[in-house]
């Protein structure tokens, strides 16, 4: 959920992660320019807040045909992905779908984090895993990714109260995300617990002790860091190891989350057992983080297929990271 682009965020602007640094050929999504600004944020806030999100939604098409017709990478990124996942030649259709879907679930964050629920089908499933976490104070690590909405989180606790969650997410992202909650409503709270810090782990290890959901994304690579290359939609593809490191080295159990978008006002969220790292040794901890990775990417791919225009990772998943260096 960090280096966030909201309403006004663009396919080749997608959010960064909250995940492990990876190789920097890895990242080269990290350097491309923002598109998105603070007063078209603030204006898409309006026109939705103020003429409802009907009328938002038909500012969306026109976005999402624009994209489509004149941010190339991200139209190559997203024929690639859906020719993998439907495993036949996506028609131009099918790819504008995918980038509405993208552009209508940012859209839905104005009035998520705005509180009004009241306006969405939201429809959960595992739901006892997090009210057996509640029920007993414990903390746990709730990994999530580029699928769909993780901001439908914040409905979960209408359902479900007295959850908490902190997002772990680097420094500069972190700060993206404030002036983003700031724009879209300033009265919006999110405790973020900012990575390379010194006291980094520590907060993250203060919030799972005071019984909290810690979330990341852990989806996509940024910096120099050790990635996994497992089989995601019949290729290898890297996933950040950062993330199931620090659940390990805390010895703490992982939940999956994602809230898939399906259409109209509906999104399902799906909480599943990943791994529980609680009894884990300094011997048995590699073999453990690399079994969650691949069950991680197993249950990804489960869930692209069954909803395959909620994936958002708009630049080439699969391609090897010497040939990213070339970006």
């Amino acid at each position: 959920m960090t280096r966030t682009r909201t309403a006004a965020a663009q396919p080749d602007d997608l959010e960064g992660s909250a995940d492990a640094r990876a190789p920097a050929a890895d990242t080269a999504w990290t350097r491309r320019p923002e598109r998105s600004n603070q007063p078209m944020l603030r204006l898409m806030t309006w026109i939705s807040l103020r003429l409802g999100r009907r009328a938002g939604r038909l500012v969306l098409r026109l976005i999402a045909g624009y994209f489509l017709l004149f941010a190339p990478t991200a139209r190559r990124a997203s024929h690639a992905y859906l020719a993998r996942v439907l495993e036949r030649t996506p028609r131009p259709a099918e790819l504008f779908r995918h980038f509405l879907a993208f552009a209508t679930t940012i859209h839905d964050r104005i009035y998520l984090l705005n509180e009004r629920f009241d306006l969405f089908d939201i429809r959960m499933h595992g739901g006892e895993l997090i009210r057996d976490i509640v029920a007993d104070g414990n903390g746990v690590f709730l990994i999530g990714a580029h699928l769909g909405s993780f901001e439908v989180i914040r409905a979960v606790g209408r359902q479900q109260p007295g959850i908490r969650v902190a997002m772990v997410m680097y420094e500069d992202n972190a700060q993206k995300i404030n002036r983003t909650l700031a724009a879209i409503n300033p009265a919006a709270q999110q405790d973020i617990i900012p990575l390379g810090r010194l006291d980094s782990m520590l907060q993250v290890r203060e919030r799972l002790d005071d019984g909290m959901l810690v979330g990341m994304l852990a989806d996509r690579s940024v910096g120099p860091d050790a990635v996994e290359r497992v089989d995601f939609l019949g290729a290898p593809a890297s996933f950040p190891a950062g993330p199931w490191r620090i659940a390990a080295m805390l010895k703490r159990p992982v939940i999956l989350m994602v809230g898939l978008y399906r259409g109209g006002n509906r999104y399902d969220i799906h909480f599943e057992h990943l791994a529980d790292f609680t009894a884990v040794t300094r011997e048995t901890r590699g073999a453990a983080q690399r079994d969650a990775i691949v069950r991680y990417a197993a249950r990804l791919e489960h869930h692209a297929r069954h909803a395959p225009f909620n994936w958002f990772n708009f630049f080439d998943f699969w391609q090897p990271a010497r040939s990213r260096d070339a970006d």
